[in-house]
């Protein structure tokens, strides 16, 4: 079956969920942990994007973001790669980092922020990396410590948070910490990370009265769901952040080629990689159609699906391409 497709416009609460291809750790050490949250503050401040809780684990890490400019399959589209490419040059390997398809739920804010909060920060807590919860204050990868006061992530959004639970900010954390607490007691929340009908299953169960329509790909209940569905313009993606030509013009100087051979047909490695990542980007970043991108460089549609897996590997082994790719999501 096709994948249904992402609802992802700026505004929107998103719940995201990162595992390792094939469950294996995507933090060896902690010089792993601290780029990615570098990277990670450095991208929220770029893209004024709002992140209300995060936490990193072995094999996958949880985000709890609102995009505001930009679509959330960018911002993770830049987080993932220019992690996965340090990630793959420092440890010698090659190949993929991540499962293919990061999951992403859209969350009904006002219901689930600070539900989402309790359950993303309890993570570490709850996969026995940290055994109690004066060692979770401290914990340094995750947005608990944040709110504690005793972490920073430039970025990360405080007042929205700690405003929910008091004017002054020590009173304010004191009551989220009893909070924190309460969920310890209430365990795990299957509801908030299953799919569609399971979350509204477990609502209807829990008691609640308008539990409605349901979709997987929505945490919500009712009008919610209804209205989500019902926007076509979700499905819209935001004008394109720099055109097609502009793109082949800066992959063209990147690799020291001109524009015209990048799109003109031909087999030699330079212009096949400039190709490919042409494509790679065009299709994945820029959300382009494979027949657009395949006219402006005389490609097939099959041709340019190759082009992309070519430019996505090219992207993960060699880390001589990472200074281009870095200016290329700028």
């Amino acid at each position: 079956m096709p994948r249904t497709a992402r609802l992802d416009i700026p505004g929107l609460l998103q719940h995201v969920i990162v595992r390792g291809i094939e469950k294996r750790d995507l933090f060896l050490e902690d010089e792993d942990r601290s780029l990615f949250v570098q990277r990670l503050s450095a991208l929220l401040k770029q893209t004024d994007t709002r992140c209300y809780a995060w936490a990193l684990l072995s094999n996958h890490f949880h985000l709890l973001l609102m995009p505001t400019i930009c679509t959330l399959s960018s911002f993770m589209r830049r987080l993932l790669t220019s992690y996965a490419v340090n990630f793959n040059r420092t440890h010698n390997r090659t190949g993929h980092l991540f499962q293919n398809r990061y999951k992403s739920i859209v969350c009904e804010e006002e219901t689930y922020l600070l539900e989402l909060v309790r359950y993303i920060h309890l993570n570490p807590l709850r996969a026995g990396l940290v055994k109690e919860l004066p060692e979770l204050d401290m914990y340094p990868w995750s947005g608990h410590a944040v709110l504690m006061g005793n972490r920073q992530l430039e970025g990360q959004e405080l007042p929205e948070i700690l405003q929910r639970f008091g004017k002054n900010a020590n009173n304010a954390r004191s009551v989220y910490r009893a909070f924190i607490v309460d969920g310890i007691k209430i365990g795990q929340r299957a509801e908030l990370v299953g799919g569609g009908l399971k979350r509204s299953m477990a609502m209807k169960s829990a008691g609640e009265n308008d539990w409605g329509n349901f979709d997987a790909r929505i945490l919500g209940i009712g009008e919610f769901v209804d209205s989500l569905q019902q926007n076509e313009t979700l499905r819209d993606r935001l004008p394109l952040s720099m055109t097609l030509a502009e793109l082949i013009r800066r992959v063209a100087a990147a690799f020291n080629l001109t524009a015209e051979a990048v799109c003109r047909q031909g087999k030699a490695r330079p212009t096949a990689e400039a190709r490919g990542i042409v494509a790679y980007f065009a299709v994945r970043e820029l959300g382009l159609k494979g027949i657009d991108v395949g006219r402006a460089i005389h490609l097939t549609s099959a041709g340019v699906s190759i082009a992309v897996q070519r430019g996505e590997r090219l992207a993960l082994e060699k880390p001589e391409l990472n200074e281009i790719l870095a200016k290329l999501v700028k």
